[in-house]
């Protein structure tokens, strides 16, 4: 068992095992890269433990949404508005579409993506996604375009 004083190398070896042990490490190990990483290597959602930094870093985020789409939930707000993680994190898994922006929750694209994964994804999607897709859909049936 880890604790806040343990050792980087005691940190590394816990969090390969699992990742959640990264709850245990010290503030300084939740913002080390390399343990984060592994943290969420093993166990994405291992993300939520780590420091506001690493949560903002677009490649330990990328690395824990490949995983687990659902583990934006924990990602900076930044994040959350970068397309392709969100994009990433859909792929994995469909719910991921509610913890992102909710610009994305109108974006036909991304939502259609989503759709494609599961159609109840349309549930996440927020009110005004209706008028978005009868818009689509006049731009594409108007015979003088």
């Amino acid at each position: 068992m880890i604790n806040k004083h343990s050792t980087k190398n005691k940190v590394l070896e816990a969090v390969k095992e699992d990742g959640f042990a990264l709850l245990y490490a010290s503030k300084e190990l939740k913002a080390d890269r390399e343990v984060v990483m592994e943290a969420v290597k093993q166990d994405a959602s291992a993300l939520m433990c780590a420091s506001k930094e690493m949560r903002a870093d677009r490649e330990v985020v990328m690395e824990a949404v490949k995983q687990d789409g659902y583990a934006l939930l924990y990602a900076s707000e930044e994040l959350k508005a970068d397309r392709e993680v969100v994009l990433e994190a859909i792929k994995q898994d469909v719910s991921a579409l509610m913890c992102a922006s909710k610009e994305f929750r109108v974006d036909w694209e991304v939502v259609l993506e989503a759709v494609k994964q599961h159609g109840c994804v349309l549930l996440y999607a927020i009110k005004e996604l209706p008028i978005k897709i009868a818009e689509y859909w006049v731009k594409i049936m108007d015979p003088n375009k």
